[in-house]
């Protein structure tokens, strides 16, 4: 099995991107609030709690390893019920573990093994939730729009998780705990309230039952009908080892991911402790990756359409991975902000193409599972490349970034023939 091209014909002029859209973005932002505020007050909290890097690597560790358990049975659920119901039920689940985290904080009684365990739960919920904000898209937009709406998607994100969050949290942290972890349980559970009314297209539900009929691709071809949790928690791997593009592009993401992996566990260290970057200012001078990513988001689509998928991608991967080498060859401040700004600009580009590949290869009955399942290898394997960071980092803080970026390049250069020779997303059938 693969995933036919079919002629793209002339490209028609991009109108909007509809109504349904607008409101999955609104609905995103509130929850990419909340995982901003979480993903700077983590590590920033551990390392107020302990000075051992390994420890600190393990708040990495704790946040990839539900993707490794939980990716697949969450993609079966995404697959199996409303898929509005599935990022209420994420966001609100994630505002009560946020208001423990709270409370453990307000009265002295958090310890890095209590952030270990409120970081591993948040990752369960974040399997479902991403499994199905990603597998909505395609309900509401057509195949050749997909760059630009995860591209729409992605800056967003972008914006809130990176621009407002990052120098957010780290002041209010600065100030108090209580303002930051407030503002992180407030968020998810606004969250929570606005994906329950999404419209109804954004279920999934009539793309399922068009999916399910006679005609529909058997399980044996890994596109199986709903039979039963055992058959579905397989269809997703099926489908990707049976497919010429996703099979070699999955295997190559899940490599770059863990040389990815090793070199961010201990980046705030990094930041802190090697380049001299004062604690408050912390998510102030992540803005320059933030500033990266969002261009990134704002061109790749254009790229994509001059260029091509596939050059796009062996480009943005190697310059990605090729400025956190020179970081830690060179670890000044400004050399560091440069660095956050190309590799984050490098990693938005690489994500908002793959997904848009995959999202265009499968058919949307099968897109829950075979998100959890890519999520299974891609961030299951990045804990092994976070406790190796944390391993790395004890015999010096720019380590990990030599060695991970070093192996990345080098998985860069055995793929390149491959990741430059990738089609178009419009290009691709799914049936």
């Amino acid at each position: 099995m693969s995933s036919a091209a079919i002629p793209s014909g002339p490209a028609p002029e991009p109108g909007p991107l509809g109504g349904a859209f607008t409101r999955v973005v609104a609905a995103n932002l509130s929850s990419s609030l909340g995982d901003g505020v979480a993903r700077v007050a983590a590590p920033l909290l551990a390392v107020q709690l302990t000075d051992d890097p390994l420890l600190v690597s393990l708040v990495a560790v704790a946040a990839l390893l539900p993707w490794l358990l939980f990716a697949i049975p969450a993609g079966v659920l995404v697959d199996r019920i409303d898929r509005r119901l599935a990022l209420g039920l994420a966001g609100g689940v994630r505002a009560l573990v946020a208001g423990g985290l709270l409370a453990l904080s307000v009265t002295g009684a958090l310890t890095i093994w209590w952030l270990l365990l409120v970081v591993l739960l948040y990752g369960v919920l974040e399997t479902v939730y991403d499994g199905a904000i990603r597998a909505v898209v395609p309900s509401l937009v057509g195949k050749r729009d997909l760059p630009r709406a995860n591209s729409r998607i992605e800056a967003t994100e972008i914006v809130v998780q990176q621009f407002v969050s990052q120098p957010l949290t780290s002041w209010l942290l600065a100030l108090s705990a209580v303002w930051a972890l407030g503002l992180n349980t407030a968020a998810y559970a606004v969250a929570g309230g606005l994906a329950l009314a999404l419209p109804a297209i954004a279920s999934g539900v009539a793309g399922r039952r068009r999916s399910t009929e006679p005609s529909a691709p058997d399980a044996d071809q890994g596109t199986a009908r709903t039979t039963g949790w055992r058959a579905e928690l397989v269809a997703g791997f099926r489908f990707i080892w049976a497919d010429s593009m996703l099979r070699p592009l999955w295997i190559v993401s899940v490599l770059i991911g863990v040389c990815w992996a090793a070199i961010t566990s201990t980046l705030v260290l990094f930041i802190l402790e090697r380049l001299d970057v004062p604690e408050a200012w912390y998510g102030t001078f992540l803005l320059a990756g933030a500033a990266g990513a969002l261009a990134a988001a704002g061109v790749t689509n254009r790229l994509k359409t001059r260029f091509g998928t596939g050059p796009v991608m062996a480009v943005a991967n190697a310059v990605g991975l090729g400025a956190w080498f020179l970081a830690g060859a060179f670890p000044l401040a400004w050399v560091g902000a440069i660095a956050l700004f190309l590799t984050f600009g490098s990693t938005t580009t690489w994500n908002v193409l793959v997904m848009s590949l995959r999202q265009a290869a499968v058919p949307n009955h099968l897109l829950g599972r075979v998100h959890g399942t890519w999520r299974t290898a891609l961030w299951g394997a990045m804990p092994i490349g976070s406790l190796l960071g944390g391993l790395l980092a004890r015999s010096g803080y720019s380590t990990p970034l030599l060695v991970g970026a070093a192996a990345g390049l080098v998985v860069t250069a055995v793929g390149h023939r491959y990741i430059v020779s990738l089609p178009d997303p419009e290009t691709l059938d799914p049936a």
